[in-house]
């Protein structure tokens, strides 16, 4: 018989062989198909682009700091780029993702060997297709766990459980998307939204297959929380249960215990939710914030339902349903986002002296219809969006690669620091010559060891609407939001320089401003663009090339020797 004390190193030694197995499982390679796969929702059955045959796709895991492979085959009809949303990939921008931005898509029958390079993120994060509209059904999420021998800063969880919010069309969404670039006009909207792929038995023909959740009473679960829709900020609960947010993009947040939360497309929430109620079912449940309700919307609701092990109702009783906020409840929505802090901040971190400042508009605009077309825009125009009334116009080879190798005429420096009209911004008429862009490709420079602040403002140019504002290659302190013009006087003062939260995109309130900053200390070319995903189709973005810096821990990594071909 082995003494106690034997016993405790033997299940030390195993524990730490444990640690290792899952070290090594983490940083090996992946291999990932994206292929045409059939899936039946809405009462009706189409074939959608998957990765290894699954919607949502599979999680990738990692620790802090991890250099992990993805062996990404292009078996699907269309060109395809999978983007690592919110991992920094220090110096690596070759394998960030966006399409024409840092590669040319892998073609069909291409493959592309992806080096995701972890740094500071703990949480969850997400993958997605940076291609066309793709990244509908090919998503999925990545939990970064904190390095061996730490831990949480929060009670270890009884489990994880991903929570994928996202949306579905009855048609193809290559067709969606034909439809609205051909005809100017708006995309449909989608015909439901989806928890983990299901729609919810809300829907018709979906109860069978509707998502739960068996959990056992006065358990811990930490939600991986992900926003993957195209096109619509979503406000998430949990019937009789309050959540405690305890991370956002990755990063640590000061614990709040809410009864529902707001997360926009590229938003990613770490919720705990504790198990107290008493036993039966519960809806969990979203639906759409919509701050301008004069836009069209989808307005459904989606669920599945957290099942207590030893309920009595047996799904005899309806499950209790969640309170949501109205659809256009800005209050509740940045109520929310307002309430985030950094958990515990090293004061270094946060950019208190600017070295560089910009202002930059996010509107929606409109084109003249080309030649006898048809547009169905606002009086026979062509929708667009703009960044400082620039309408990005994507080159054919991709900005990395001109940048890496100095090919001229593929994109101009000198991106605006300051919009080039000042007026009302958030008037409610406009002569239609402020809602005409520019169309370009123009980037901003960033000198390597910048300390940037960037001040979005929201214009109601068209249609004003929320603008969820993601940049790549970094994460960013949101230092201030508000409603109006921005008051470059009075509204600094307000700013939280002691513990903002740190995030990966931030929301830019409807007739409203957000500012952020963060220190551009990660050379290569990295996209900014709204995160809804019509906006970013018309134009509603611009690239960050960040210079190298002195040092060789400063420089761009060299491309890897498969990178796709233009």
């Amino acid at each position: 018989m082995w003494s106690a004390k034997k016993w405790k190193s033997a299940l030390q030694a195993l524990s730490f062989l444990l640690v290792l197995f899952l070290h090594r499982q983490a940083s090996a390679d992946y291999n990932w198909v994206v292929k045409e796969s059939t899936y039946t929702r809405l009462c009706s059955t189409k074939s959608i682009l998957t990765v290894n045959g699954k919607f949502p796709g599979p999680v990738l895991r990692a620790y802090a700091g991890d250099t992990v492979y993805v062996n990404v085959h292009n078996r699907g009809r269309y060109n395809i780029t999978i983007h690592w949303h919110g991992v920094k990939q220090p110096r690596n921008p070759w394998s960030d993702g966006p399409e024409y931005i840092t590669q040319c898509g892998i073609q069909p029958g291409g493959s592309f060997r992806q080096k995701i390079i972890f740094s500071i993120e703990e949480g969850t994060l997400w993958w997605h297709a940076h291609s066309d509209w793709s990244r509908a059904t090919v998503h999925g999420p990545i939990f970064v766990y904190p390095k061996p021998g730490t831990s949480y800063p929060f009670p270890k969880p009884h489990a994880e459980v991903p929570i994928i919010l996202g949306e579905w069309w009855k048609s193809d969404v290559m067709e969606v998307l034909d439809e609205f670039v051909r005809t100017g006009g708006t995309p449909n909207v989608s015909d439901a939204y989806t928890i983990n792929g299901q729609p919810g038995d809300l829907y018709p023909c979906s109860k069978s297959e509707t998502f739960k959740l068996s959990v056992d009473q006065n358990k811990t679960h930490l939600l991986r929380i992900v926003n993957a829709a195209m096109n619509s900020i979503l406000f998430f609960s949990v019937a009789n249960h309050n959540l405690t947010v305890v991370a956002a993009d990755a990063a640590y947040t000061a614990p709040i215990s809410t009864p529902y939360i707001t997360i926009s497309p590229g938003q990613t929430i770490d919720a705990l939710l504790f198990t107290d109620q008493q036993p039966g079912s519960y809806y969990m449940a979203a639906r759409a914030y919509q701050g301008n309700l004069a836009i069209g919307f989808d307005n459904t609701t989606t669920t599945s339902i957290v099942e207590y092990k030893d309920g009595n109702g047996n799904g005899k009783t309806p499950p209790l349903f969640p309170y949501l906020p109205y659809y256009n409840n800005t209050n509740a929505a940045f109520g929310f986002f307002n309430s985030l802090k950094s958990l515990a901040i090293n004061q270094t971190d946060v950019v208190k002296t600017t070295t560089t400042r910009m202002v930059s508009t996010v509107s929606v605009n409109t084109l003249p219809c080309l030649g006898n077309q048809t547009c169905e825009g606002p009086n026979g125009t062509r929708l667009a969006a703009s960044m400082n009334n620039i309408s990005f116009v994507d080159p054919r080879v991709d900005i990395l690669q001109a940048y890496y190798y100095y090919i001229k005429g593929v994109y101009k420096e000198g991106f605006p620091d300051f919009p080039p009209l000042i007026f009302n911004f958030t008037a409610e008429d406009f002569p239609l010559i402020l809602e005409i862009p520019e169309r370009d490709t123009k980037v901003k420079v960033l000198e390597y060891g910048s300390d940037v602040e960037i001040v979005f403002q929201n214009t109601n140019l068209v249609a004003g609407i929320d603008h969820p504002m993601h940049l790549h290659g970094h994460s960013f302190h949101i230092v201030g939001t508000g409603f109006g013009n921005f008051d470059v006087k009075k509204d600094p003062l307000s700013f939280n320089l002691v513990d903002p939260p740190l995030r990966n995109t931030v929301t830019v309130p409807l007739s409203g401003w957000a500012a952020i900053r963060f220190k551009a200390r990660n050379p290569g070319v990295w996209y900014l663009h709204c995160h809804l995903e019509r906006h970013l189709t018309w134009g509603m973005h611009t690239v960050f090339i960040v210079k190298n810096g002195k040092h060789p821990n400063e420089t761009l990594l060299p491309p890897p020797p498969d990178m796709p071909p233009c």
